[in-house]
Parts: C-alpha cells; sequence; structure tokens
C-alpha cells in the first residue's frame, strides 16, 4: 500500500469531514424535507389547495385576478398556477420589494386564501437546503463547497477502504475497529448513489450551477433551444402609435436563472393592459392548442413579450410537475393570442435533457413513491455514515489531544496529482478551495521543521 497516499488521503478526508459536517447534515436533513414537500403541503395547506370561498358567485379567471390585486395593493400577479381537478388556482403575485404572494382562486375564480410565498414548507426547505435560509453570494458558494467536497469524501473513503482493506473480517475486532468497519460499509454502499444525488443537484448551485447554465444557454445543440435562450416578441402593431417606439422598462432582476424559471420579475404590471388578451380569452387558446392542465401562465414583462405557458418536471410547486417528456414551453402574442412557438422535450440537447432528468430525480419525484424512498434510505444512511465517522474518531482520539492523522512528508505521486486536477476541473470552486488547502499544508510543514 502506498502509505503516502494513504495518509495524505486520510488527513484531508479528516478535516474535510471536521469542517463541513454541520453543513452536510444541514442539507441532508433539508433534503428529506423536500423530498414530502407534496405530502406535507397536501395536508397542511388543504384549505388553501382544495378548499372553497364562503362566495359561491361564479367570477371569470380575470375577474379574480382583479379581486386579487384589489385585496393586495402594491402587488402584481406575475404567474398563473392551473392545476388539474381537484386542485384549486395559484396565483404568485409581487411588489417593487420582492416580497411574493400566493393567492388560492376555487372553482368559481374567488378568492380561498393568501400565504406568504417565503414561509411555505417547500420554500423554506428549498431555501435551507440551496442557501441556509440566509442567501447571499458567500453562504451559496459555502453550501456548493460542502457538496463538493462531498464527492471528495466519498472518493477517498472508497479508496481507504479498499487499500486498508476495512472491510476485512478481523477477530476480536475492538470498538474502534467495527465503527470504522461500519463507517467503511455503508459509505461505499452509497457511494454511487450519493454521487448521483450530488451531482444532480448541482445544476442549481451558485458558481458550478451558473457556469452550467450560461453554456446551456450558449450552446442550444447541448442545451436549452434558441426559442428559450431567446423568446419571440408579440406583434408590436396593436400597441398604439403613439407609445410603440417608447422603450419598455428593463428587467431588474439579476438572477441568471430568471429564463429558466419562468419567473416575471420586472415588476411591471403587465396584468393591467388594456391592449392584452384576456387571461380567459388566453386559456381558451391553450385549450385550442391540445395543452392540457396542469400548467403555469407568466406574464410577460414588457410591451412586446409573450405569455408564456409552460409545463416543467422541476418547479418546486405542489402539483404542478410533469413527466420529463411532457414539458413543454409554448409562446403566445399577447394581444392576439396567436401561438407563435412551441418547443418541447424533444427539442432540448443532451445537457438540458439532463437536467429535466436529473433533477426530478434529485428532489425524488422522478418515479413516484419508490424515488422518494430510495433517495430518503441514501441520505438516512449518509447521515448514520457521519454518526460512524465521529464515532470512530471519538473511539481513537487521546484524551487532551486533537488527534489528527498523522502528515506524510513523502511526496505526491503523480496519480494523486492527476485526481485532484480532475476533481478541481469537474468543480473549480473545489480547485480553488484545494490551493488553499495545499498551501496550508506546506506552511504547517514547514513550521514543523523550523
Amino acid at each position: 500500500m502506498n502509505k503516502g497516499l494513504y495518509n495524505r488521503f486520510w488527513r484531508w478526508h479528516f478535516y474535510a469531514a471536521l469542517f463541513i459536517t454541520p453543513l452536510l447534515l444541514t442539507l441532508t436533513l433539508s433534503g428529506i424535507g423536500f423530498l414530502f414537500y407534496t405530502n406535507v403541503e397536501n395536508n397542511v395547506y388543504d384549505d388553501y389547495f382544495f378548499g372553497d370561498s364562503t362566495y359561491s358567485e361564479q367570477l371569470t379567471i380575470d375577474e379574480g385576478i382583479a379581486k386579487a390585486k384589489e385585496q393586495n395593493a402594491g402587488y402584481s400577479v406575475s404567474k398563473i398556477i392551473v392545476l388539474d381537478d381537484p386542485y384549486n388556482t395559484r396565483l404568485t403575485m409581487g411588489n417593487k420589494e420582492g416580497d411574493e404572494k400566493y393567492v388560492f382562486l376555487d372553482e368559481h375564480n374567488q378568492i380561498v386564501g393568501t400565504q406568504n410565498a417565503k414561509y411555505t414548507f417547500a420554500n423554506i426547505m428549498r431555501n435551507v437546503h440551496s442557501s441556509l435560509f440566509v442567501g447571499g453570494t458567500v453562504v451559496n458558494y459555502l453550501v456548493e463547497l460542502a457538496a463538493c467536497w462531498a464527492i471528495f469524501l466519498l472518493i477517498t473513503g472508497v479508496y481507504m477502504t479498499f487499500k486498508g482493506k476495512v472491510l476485512k473480517k478481523k477477530q476480536n475486532a475492538s470498538t474502534r475497529q467495527k465503527n470504522k468497519k461500519w463507517h467503511a460499509l455503508i459509505g461505499t454502499i452509497i457511494t454511487i448513489p450519493m454521487l448521483v444525488i450530488i451531482l444532480t443537484g448541482l445544476p442549481w448551485s451558485a458558481f458550478m450551477g451558473n457556469f452550467i447554465y450560461i453554456a446551456s444557454q450558449e450552446h442550444p445543440s447541448i442545451g436549452n433551444p434558441e426559442l428559450q435562450v431567446n423568446p419571440p416578441t408579440s406583434d408590436m402593431s396593436e400597441i398604439p402609435w403613439a407609445t410603440r417606439k417608447n422603450a419598455a422598462p428593463a428587467s431588474s432582476n439579476d438572477d441568471p436563472h430568471a429564463l429558466h424559471k419562468g419567473m416575471n420579475m420586472s415588476g411591471m404590471d403587465m396584468s393591467g393592459n388594456e391592449n392584452m388578451l384576456s387571461v380567459q380569452q388566453l386559456m381558451k387558446k391553450v385549450e385550442n392548442a391540445e395543452i392540457s392542465k396542469p400548467y403555469s401562465i407568466v406574464y410577460p414583462s414588457t410591451e412586446d413579450g409573450v405569455y408564456t405557458v409552460a409545463k416543467s418536471s422541476n418547479t418546486g410547486v405542489t402539483g404542478l410537475d410533469v413527466s420529463p417528456y411532457d414539458e413543454m414551453t409554448s409562446y403566445f402574442d399577447h394581444y392576439n393570442g396567436k401561438l407563435i412557438a412551441k418547443v418541447g422535450y424533444d427539442d432540448y440537447g443532451i445537457l438540458a435533457k439532463w437536467f429535466t432528468w436529473g433533477i426530478p430525480l434529485h428532489e425524488g419525484h422522478l418515479f413516484g413513491w419508490p424515488n422518494k424512498i430510495i433517495n430518503l434510505i441514501v441520505c438516512l444512511a449518509f447521515v448514520f455514515v457521519i454518526f460512524w465517522g465521529i464515532k470512530t474518531w471519538l473511539s481513537r482520539k487521546k484524551k487532551g489531544e486533537f488527534s489528527a492523522p498523522p502528515n506524510t512528508s513523502k511526496g505526491v505521486s503523480v496519480g494523486f496529482i492527476i485526481i485532484m486536477i480532475l476533481l478541481g476541473i469537474v468543480m473549480p470552486l473545489f480547485g480553488i478551495s484545494l490551493l488553499l488547502v495545499i498551501l496550508l499544508e506546506m506552511f504547517m510543514m514547514v513550521k514543523q521543521k523550523i
């Protein structure tokens, strides 16, 4: 066995686990919560999702929207979620301060209730999982860094398991050896499914996710079709001549995933445009185009924008997700209702298809309950791996000492360099942090010699 390589991996494995364990536990437990968000919300919010208003007068969808705007002064509608029965229709409303509400309309398009979007179960779990509910660039990078180092932990763990012959049966094994064996055995078993879960979550990360998103946008042949990157525009001839050349307000949104998420975040209330096709009329056009429920309607954000009607496999909205094969984005002229273009799963490049399958797999709803159960078992096993890792350290830790794995003065092997370079290329944020670790190790070695 290459003792120098083994000790280096062991040492870095130990320190990485020590520093990111709190984050890994937070991400894993919040991930488990998000696995079952639809089940939780269907029960906790059943009055909103399935209940009726005290009013029985039948309103049109546009009258219901007007009533919602009247009751929520300062808020405008950016999205309409049209779901299969027995779900109610959900409006997404936002204001200029960035606050967001969900307003539910029953079968009569009467208001059932209103939610603060920030504090729904799904959004709390999602925000804890992706940004520790704090947000900000530093926190988002920290979460991504934890995911990257988790991959390093899995890979080095498998290496040490087989190189160190940890699974070999030992007579009269000590408590430490038993803990180490369980840590190694469960860790090895879940390595591949855990890698799949982590890698399918990285597209929504801050650093690597942004890189993947840009690549998907700039190369339609492998990513998102050109129509999704550059949506068509409505016929401006239906805008009054006097205002036709006025510059449309620009979006103030800085989120690179805004287009992919399908949100109108410009703050411009197009729902009050008198020249615009009504939602009721649009829904008739959608029906004529043979687009079935569930789907979302996103308002145009500019005067030459379009109605976007979409079906997605990874919305994060209870009742809205569809099969990857059914994923579709269509664009309707918001003045005359003409179907301008339609993009489906078959039009995606290989990268976009990977997202379309990978994200719902990560979220646990790609193939129903079995997906949830498999993800749950893997996540719980990962928690136990962490638990046995801590027990292993405590069982070998000497009183009053940190008992870190021994450092090695041997040179770095070619194999080690290749592995680290490959990981650094695949996960740039990991590569950057790795340089800092190497500098720290060099500093500590120099200090020891002095």
